[in-house]
């Protein structure tokens, strides 16, 4: 009998919505709570949606129990409008999921980072991935797992030069793409959020564990 219940932020995005579904699919969890910027076109008996700005998570969070939190935010600095909006959604706000769910005694924080982050990196947005890993690390979460997915492949709402680019080129670089390049070879959304449920059932449930794009490959 289905006794696990689950959070996922950012249920709507191109991971996120894979990650939902999969959610919903999966017989080891009896609810599903999605905290929601815009309204999910769909319904479910197990699928509760909690609607938000982002302004206050304390309160929002502060009644609901779930042992596993997904955490599929993230953002582009076009879309979020500047560096310091961006760092909001894939840093602050990660870290503020993450701290409020510790403290109401969830178990698992599996989290969306980047191939490639890294909190030296003289790149923004790798430097910005790997800070927010470390940040995690300093909660001391029960059970911490990043994925760290290569080049996204899937239908977005946007355009993505970088991602149409990729979606193009794979047919052809893939069978060259092997060994130590394994890893970076795009990967699917799809195939990334189901990896992200499989692996929160996976042992240990303990420590800090860190997925390398190839390894959802």
């Amino acid at each position: 009998m289905a006794t696990s219940k689950a959070l996922i932020i950012g249920g709507t995005g191109l991971i996120g919505g894979y990650c939902l579904q999969t959610l919903l699919n999966d017989p080891t969890y009896s609810e599903v709570t999605a905290l929601v910027r815009k309204p999910i076109l769909k319904t479910h008996r197990k699928l509760k949606t909690i609607a938000t700005n982002f302004s206050n998570l304390e309160h929002e969070l502060s009644n609901i129990q779930a042992q596993d939190i997904y955490c599929c935010l993230g953002t582009t600095i076009k879309k979020a409008g500047s560096q310091e909006a961006f760092k909001q959604v894939d840093y602050s706000l990660v870290v503020t999921v993450a701290e409020i769910m510790n403290k109401m005694g969830s178990e698992q924080f599996i989290v969306i980072s980047s191939m490639g982050a890294d909190k030296n990196s003289k790149v923004f947005y790798s430097r910005v991935k790997g800070e927010m890993e470390e940040a995690l690390k300093e909660i001391n979460y029960p059970c911490l797992r990043i994925i760290r997915p290569s080049l996204l492949l899937g239908s977005r709402e946007e355009f993505r030069l970088g991602e149409k680019i990729g979606a193009w080129l794979t047919p052809i670089l893939k069978p060259l793409m092997l060994g130590s390049l394994k890893k970076y070879r795009p990967v699917q959304a799809e195939s990334v959020a189901e990896f992200m449920v499989k692996v929160a059932h996976d042992e240990p449930v303990s420590g800090v564990h860190v997925y390398e794009s190839d390894m959802i490959l």
